[in-house]
């Protein structure tokens, strides 16, 4: 073993040590607050894991849903609770300078792992036997990609109907409440943010057929300019106004990934087995339609119900 590897021992060893004591001290603190901020570094350190274990895809997706959107959703649910907006949050700016310092040290570190894994996935990816000799026939060349949305789509889709059924879940919230106060400073960051989050989905969904990415990555981005315009004080957090139009996105994904399958089904293929020649526009039609649909739905989870004119 030479240095190197002896420093990445180290640095392995230390991560699991942190991840135990975050795990540990999230769950232990009395105080929801506190646990919420423990949560979100937790997820954070695990994105970085998954990064040292040459999963990017998995680090992706915990980074954005798992720390990002989850942290939100735990934020807005706290937020509601008026009894202890004012006397728990920690308001000190030594407080609020260091977790700024520890998210952007973090963020760095993720980054860091993340690049330093992505040259050599190629070559230590460990793919099974039976993903590499059918890979050429998938229509993507992308292992974790022909796995979800070919080898294996059944649960994909099953996951997409899961997403679908939280939707009533929201829907039985009611209206969305008015509990953030607009700020001049997401107002801006909105207009800088929201068109370079939606480019970042076009482009992670895409290069999902050849590289880490793709759907529920890139409807984690999209949902993350919702909730941007949302705290930018946007009541429809980029949403369409009408209710058809939500509806249509919200089961688009599941919808369309469902009558393929039963298409192809009637066609004489089987069950979501895609033809190998139109294999690649299958899968992106699917994936296409899946990434509005996540976007639509993590965003109205993180609004807490449906618009008023959703509504209606």
């Amino acid at each position: 073993m030479n240095l190197l590897d002896g420093l990445w021992g180290i640095l392995d060893l230390l991560l699991v040590a942190v991840l135990l004591l975050l795990a540990m001290a999230a769950v232990l603190s009395s105080d929801r607050r506190r646990s919420m901020m423990l949560f979100i570094v937790f997820g954070l350190v695990l994105a970085l894991v998954w990064a040292r274990l040459h999963a990017p895809d998995i680090a992706l997706a915990e980074a954005a849903i798992g720390a990002g959107l989850g942290g939100a959703l735990l934020m807005a649910t706290l937020r509601r609770d008026t009894h202890q907006q004012t006397d728990q949050f920690p308001q000190h700016p030594v407080v609020l300078w260091g977790a700024g310092v520890l998210v952007m040290v973090l963020g760095t570190m993720i980054a860091w792992g993340l690049f330093s894994v992505l040259p050599t996935v190629e070559q230590t990816w460990r793919k099974g036997a039976a993903v590499d000799a059918h890979l050429a026939f998938s229509g993507v060349s992308h292992p974790v990609t022909a796995v979800l949305l070919n080898f294996r789509a059944w649960d994909t889709l099953l996951e997409l109907a899961v997403l679908l059924a939280a939707i009533l879940g929201i829907r039985a919230l009611g209206y969305v409440r008015s509990a953030y106060v607009t700020e001049a400073a997401f107002s801006q960051l909105a207009v800088w943010l929201v068109p370079l989050l939606i480019l970042m989905a076009g482009y992670v969904l895409w290069a999902g057929a050849h590289s880490p990415g793709g759907a529920f990555q890139a409807g984690a981005l999209l949902a993350g300019a919702g909730i941007l315009l949302r705290l930018a004080g946007y009541s429809h957090a980029g949403l369409p106004t009408t209710r058809w139009l939500v509806r249509l996105g919200l089961v688009a994904g599941t919808g369309v990934f469902l009558l393929v399958g039963l298409g192809l089904l009637g066609w004489g293929q089987g069950f979501l087995h895609y033809p190998v020649a139109y294999a690649k526009w299958w899968i992106l039609l699917i994936e296409m339609l899946a990434t509005v649909s996540i976007g639509m739905t993590l965003t109205l989870a993180f609004m807490g119900g449906i618009p008023q004119k959703e509504a209606a």
